[in-house]
Formats: structure tokens, sequence, C-alpha cells
């Protein structure tokens, strides 16, 4: 088994470029240019960050306003 398919997974806490390629449809340079762009935004909030990976929490935060808090009914 390849080392990537063994780390890939669904429950992962980070996103990589193949990951936002497949959830966006869009071409790896867009891919690691929207990494990019979130990581810059969290290190100006004081994170640390990991280059070619961003955490799943804020990506979804910043594209579709999930804040991981549950909806009541």
């Amino acid at each position: 088994m390849e080392m990537k398919e063994m780390v890939k997974s669904t429950n992962s806490s980070v996103l990589r470029c193949g990951d936002i390629m497949e959830i966006l449809g869009v071409s790896d340079g867009k891919a690691y240019g929207i990494i990019r762009q979130l990581n810059k935004e969290l290190e100006s909030r004081g994170f640390h960050t990991v280059t070619g990976r961003v955490s799943r929490q804020y990506f979804e935060e910043c594209f579709y306003g999930i804040t991981g808090e549950k909806e009541v009914v």
C-alpha cells in the first residue's frame, strides 16, 4: 500500500491539495492558491500552519459557513 493511501482519510482534520480539488472541482494550481490564502489568513490570526495543508474546519467555515456548532431545529 502506498503512503498516500495510508494517510488519506475522510476523518482527517486537515485537507490537502487533492482533497480541495475533489471538493471544489478545481485545478491543482487553484487548490494550492486556496490553501495558501487560507493559511495566510490563519497566520495573520496567530495560528501555526503547515505548507500544503489547511484545517478542514477553517476551510468549511470559509466556504460553507459551517462553524462546528450544532444547529438547533
